[in-house]
């Protein structure tokens, strides 16, 4: 009678279904991590494994189909997933932005005042010095009458 080898047969599977998947999940960290266009067909070439394969593990095919479509809208030059903002993160530099913004209205606002008191008082100083300068002209000098 033959020995029973399906346990030393099924752990050997196990064992190379596990690191098919660490290739697979290697080269989709590295694809990304390089800026490189994570599809199918470059995951599977990275790893050395089938299409159909990478096709047949659900969580493989999901990261594959998050990241192809996270490049289709990414800009011209790819940023790794892991340097991408978060969404709080965007929400908080909104937040600054739009303070700073409130900051500097405020400013220009006391500017502009400080600057119209300014140019009302120039104004009022030139017209003191006109008004001075017109009154100068206008007295009559002193005549002296000579002998008649």
């Amino acid at each position: 009678m033959r020995a029973d080898n399906t346990r030393h047969i099924i752990t050997a599977a196990h064992q190379r279904h596990e690191l098919t998947r660490a290739k697979a999940i290697q080269a989709l960290r590295t694809l990304d991590a390089q800026g490189t266009p994570v599809t199918f067909q470059t995951v599977a070439q990275a790893a050395a494994v089938s299409r159909s394969w990478l096709y047949s593990q659900p969580d493989i095919r999901a990261e594959i189909d998050r990241l192809r479509a996270a490049h289709r809208r990414a800009p011209a030059t790819p940023i790794p997933a892991r340097q991408r903002s978060s969404d709080a993160s965007l929400l908080r530099r909104l937040e600054t932005a739009t303070q700073r913004i409130r900051q500097l209205a405020k400013e220009n606002h006391t500017l502009r005042e400080q600057l119209a008191q300014a140019l009302g008082e120039q104004r009022a100083t030139v017209n003191r010095d006109t008004a001075s300068a017109r009154a100068a002209h206008s007295r009559p000098s002193p005549v002296t009458i000579g002998p008649c």
